[in-house]
Order: C-alpha cells, then structure tokens, then sequence
C-alpha cells in the first residue's frame, strides 16, 4: 500500500507533516506523547535524523515507533554520518519495518553540532542518496545485479530552500533532484512568501514536483534573532521581528505568525510542514488558529 502521504499528494489535495526531534536518550516516551498530539493533526510527522549535528534517538527507531502507536512517519536520512553500505543498509531496514516515507537530505556540518571533533562521512550526498532508493525501488542491487529479496516500496522526498539567493543553482539542484527520484520537496522555513511563490511559479511548477512549504514557530525576538544570525538561509524580515520584540507575549504572537503563514502557504504550496524546536506540543495550537485540518 501507498503512504498516507503518497495517496494524498497524488489526490492533489493539501497535506500537513510537522517535525519531531528524536530523545537525546535512550526513553522514547516523551517523543511519543508528542506524537500523540499531532496523531490527528497532521499526515505524517517527519523524524530528524541528526539534525544541527546533534547526538539524538536514530530516525530509524523513532520512525518504527510512530508506526507501531499508529502514526505515519517520514524517516530523514542524512548522508553526513554513514558510507554508503550503511545508508543502503538503512533504506532496506525502513522498507522492511514498514516505513514508507524517506526525505533524504545531505546533513548539517558537524561543526554546528556540540561535538566538532566528529569526522563526517558524506560518501553519499541527497542527489545520490535519492538516485540509490530509485534503484532499489526498481530491484536494483549496488552491484548491478537484481535484488535478491524483492524491491522496495519508497516514497522519497528532498530538501529545497526557496530563499536561495543563487537561483540558477537552485534550479540546477532541484532539477537533479527531481531526476533522481523525489517526489515531493519539503522546504526549510519561509518567512518571505514572495520567494514560496516564485519557487513554485518558476522552478517546482514546470517540474511537477509538489511543494510542502515549512513554517517556523518564532518563539520570542531573541529567538528570531538567533534563527537570522545561525541557521543557514533564514532570512526573517524586519516587519516579523517588530511584531515580536513588541508582543506583549512574544509566545503568542509568534504562534500567530506561524498561524497566518500556515493558512497563507498551504493555497501557494501543495502543503505545510511545521516546525516547532522543543515546542512541538503548540503544533496543534497553530493549526487551530489558522483554521486548517486533515479535511482541507
């Protein structure tokens, strides 16, 4: 059977993830009960896999434990910690576990990360990591022989950033992407939906490769500061930053931000995906406000 997310996407209708960092710890009973919370929110909630170079719960574990309590998972797989035996590994393990979903993605630096000693891997990178779950997808072992055990069934997704300044290069990478295997794109956050429009308008569209645009919670203007000055391609505008540093509960307000660009992407995009770091359990506050659910 399809994903939940396949078989929305290909209805054409909207769809919802939101994001869910593994445990730092060997007890996943948190991790799950937030998951709980989004069980009849969104499509399918997407597990980090080493995101920002931090140590947390594998993707792989954490996604078969959403299976089992009833959630469908979008494993991410990073290439910056495995050789390609490993990925390839992985990719078969997630298959057979069930997981049907992967967003394959080439990996923070690891010195953004709290062990900058570690050595990365990068023998794969998205691109190759997307051409090798087509390849078992059509029966293709790595030694170009068939499968012994039967083909997989994956449904892979990559990564885009449509505030990109370097557009040729962007349409460069999406291309390749898109001729690599993804299915569906999920963006970083997007604060400026002039660049989610002429992202889909220009690139995605003529590609026909469905867009799920990301929604970042701002929690407070500090917050929004720390985003703009240490991830990579945020770019928050100076009319969203006012609005928090002057909130009388910068919480809220931002909650409200991330409410009105929810309701304002998802008829831009093919869907949203929303991302609320350590504060997940407000996903479903968010969605309330911007009058969006499953029925979409």
């Amino acid at each position: 059977m399809k994903s939940k997310l396949q078989q929305t996407l290909e209805k054409k209708s909207k769809v919802i993830t939101a994001e869910l960092m593994p445990p730092r710890g060997g007890d996943p009973i948190r991790s799950l009960k937030i998951a709980q919370l989004l069980k009849n929110e969104v499509h399918a909630v997407n597990i980090t896999d080493g995101s920002r170079a931090i140590m947390r719960m594998c993707s792989l574990a954490m996604s078969k434990l959403l299976l089992e309590n009833g959630i469908e998972p979008i494993m991410q797989i990073s290439c910056r910690d495995r050789n390609k035996i490993a990925l390839q590994s992985d990719i078969l393990g997630a298959n057979a576990l069930g997981i049907k979903n992967i967003l394959c993605i080439t990996g923070d630096s690891v010195k953004v990360g709290d062990q900058k000693s570690t050595k990365p891997v990068h023998e794969f990178e998205s691109v190759r990591l997307l051409k090798q779950i087509q390849a078992f997808n059509q029966g293709i072992d790595p030694t170009f022989d068939t499968l012994i055990d039967k083909k997989t069934n994956i449904f892979s997704g990559a990564a885009a950033d449509p505030s990109s300044k370097n557009h040729k290069s962007l349409v460069k990478r999406i291309e390749q992407k898109k001729r690599a295997g993804a299915n569906f794109l999920q963006t970083q956050m997007v604060m400026n939906r002039d660049y989610l429009i002429d992202f889909c308008k220009e690139i995605s569209n003529p590609l026909d490769i469905p867009v799920i645009a990301g929604v970042f919670l701002l929690k407070s203007y500090k917050n929004a500061l720390f985003i703009n000055k240490f991830v990579p391609g945020a770019n928050i505008p100076e009319n969203i930053l006012n609005r928090l540093k002057e909130a009388k509960d910068p919480l809220q307000e931002g909650i409200l931000i991330a409410a009105e660009q929810a309701k304002d992407f998802i008829d831009i995009a093919e869907g949203i995906h929303l991302m609320a770091v350590k504060s997940e359990h407000l996903i479903p506050e968010i969605l309330k406000k911007a009058g969006l659910n499953l029925e979409y």
